[in-house]
């Protein structure tokens, strides 16, 4: 059996997904989950971006103890530097460098040749392992360069240190034959006195990203990229979620196990999707809400009487499962505390009392809590903690010819409250008018979701908005969970709504 290594690329590929933004905590929580799922190496971000993508590797570096820690460069060395400087703590330090080889790249966005392009490397990739054990280079826009250039631009990066040679399709313009065949050639090809891990790095453009990875991996590649759910740039990365239980389910055929404990998939794609703002789809493989669903007569008499009958995977494989401790408004602290460790929290004394009040306000209005309940109220309440504006009260009251009005409260970090009152078409429209007038802004909405967190009458309600800037155009997002709707939405568009005060936009 030959080991697979995934590098999971969510919070840095995964962020340039339109609309997503994780902040330094979010992004600590994903990575902790990412740990205890069994990733190797996860691309923590690209630390010369921005001030915050540098203060997230350093965070995740600290955090995370078994996972190879990785941080995005150009070949330039200030890029390499940065990395280095929000890596040198970690315990696992990897650079992922990387510099375009396809023609169109070179004349249209580099403005340079091929032998520029070849020096380019041997001194960036030579200058990055100076300083990392483990240096990634991938030569970018792979599929659609030249085969012999691309071996002559690999066999470089080697030549000057690189241990790691990822491929990527980063137009999702390849195919599985022909992906599969470029690994084969490559690593037929390249001469190194040391082993060399070649890695696959797909994009789903043509719906094949999943299968152009585990081409590449029949093909000889040991090592994965890609994000949680899929997400990711255009169309999105390989589905890594989706690669780890293919090679466990037909391990027959790839001969290749990997660390990944398959049964924290579910819980994994949750805190993601939760996280991004991007629902999982219902027929989304392996993590969809009608992945083990069966509705059609014939399959439902087929799995009573065997489930392999129409279920390859079986639920509890990726962690759908029942609740083992159920928790209600009875439920004591012992049994919170217990719960939420099992779901990875280690809270603090004031955060478990904290969150604790909010529990069992929420068990007061449901009968039982569920596993999702606690993940979104942690979320939440870390979201809140982070804020500078709270959502104290909102009222609703029938107009006339059909106008709502809304009385809105809420409080800034100087525990001022400012409290306005608007009409609108609808509720949501009238919180939202109030709102805008506390902040004294305008902001355009663009997008609002409502999602049930569990199924039932008396489920949650996460609601997300996204909000426009008027004048950069930038998209916000914001998050509100509550047991009443209209109290999700006033949260979600206040949280948005201070982000772009806090902007001054």
């Amino acid at each position: 059996m030959r080991k697979i290594q995934f590098f999971d690329t969510t919070l840095r590929d995964g962020e340039q997904t339109p609309g997503v933004n994780f902040n330094t905590n979010e992004k600590v929580q994903i990575a902790l989950q990412l740990e205890k799922w069994g990733i190797d190496t996860i691309e923590a971000g690209f630390p010369i971006a921005s001030p915050g993508d540098f203060e997230a590797v350093q965070a995740i570096a600290a955090a995370v103890t078994n996972m190879a820690v990785a941080g995005l460069a150009r070949c330039q060395k200030k890029d390499i530097d940065r990395a280095y400087e929000a890596l040198k703590d970690a315990k696992k330090p990897q650079i992922h460098v990387f510099l375009a080889t396809s023609d169109v790249h070179l004349k249209y966005k580099l403005k340079m040749t091929r032998e520029e392009i070849l020096a380019s490397i041997k001194e960036h990739v030579s200058y990055a392992r100076d300083r990392f054990e483990e240096v990634q280079f991938s030569p970018e826009d792979a599929t659609r360069t030249e085969k012999s250039f691309l071996l002559e631009a690999i066999q470089t990066a080697i030549d000057a240190g690189a241990t790691i040679i990822n491929v990527p399709d980063t137009v999702g313009y390849s195919n599985p034959t022909e992906y599969g065949a470029l690994f084969a050639y490559l690593i037929d090809n390249i001469k190194s006195d040391q082993e060399i891990i070649f890695s696959s790095h797909c994009h789903d453009d043509l719906g094949m990203a999943t299968a152009n990875a585990l081409a590449a991996i029949e093909n000889g590649a040991k090592r994965v990229e890609g994000a949680i759910n899929g997400i990711g740039e255009r169309a999105g990365n390989t589905a890594l979620e989706e690669v780890a239980v293919a090679l466990h389910i037909r391990k027959d055929f790839y001969q290749c196990e990997a660390n990944i404990v398959l049964d924290e998939t579910k819980r994994t794609s949750d805190i993601v999707a939760r996280l991004s703002g991007y629902g999982v789809p219902k027929n989304k493989a392996v993590v969809g809400g009608n992945a083990y669903a069966h509705e059609s007569g014939i399959h439902q008499d087929g799995v009573l009487k065997n489930p392999e009958t129409y279920e390859i995977i079986t639920p509890q494989l990726v962690g759908v499962k029942k609740n083992a401790l159920p928790l209600g408004k009875l439920s004591g602290r012992h049994a919170f505390t217990t719960k939420m460790s099992e779901l990875g929290y280690q809270l603090t004394d004031e955060e478990v009392k904290s969150l604790f009040k909010k529990f069992k306000e929420l068990a007061d209005k449901k009968k039982q809590i569920t596993d999702e309940d606690l993940i979104a109220l942690r979320a939440d309440e870390v979201r809140r903690n982070e804020e500078n504006y709270q959502l104290k009260t909102v009222q609703l009251q029938y107009v006339s010819n059909g106008y709502q009005g809304a009385i809105v409260s809420i409080e800034d970090e100087q525990e001022a409250v400012h409290t306005a009152s608007a009409i609108g078409a609808g509720s949501i429209q009238a919180i939202y008018n109030s709102i805008d007038q506390i902040f004294q802004q305008q902001p355009k909405l663009v997008d609002y979701e409502i999602t049930a967190l569990t199924s039932g009458e008396d489920a949650q309600a996460e609601v997300h908005v996204s909000i426009e800037c008027e004048k950069t155009k930038d998209r916000i997002n914001g998050i509100g969970v509550d047991f009443d709707v209209l109290e999700a939405s006033a949260k979600a568009y206040t949280q948005a709504s201070a982000i772009l005060k806090e902007k001054g936009e």
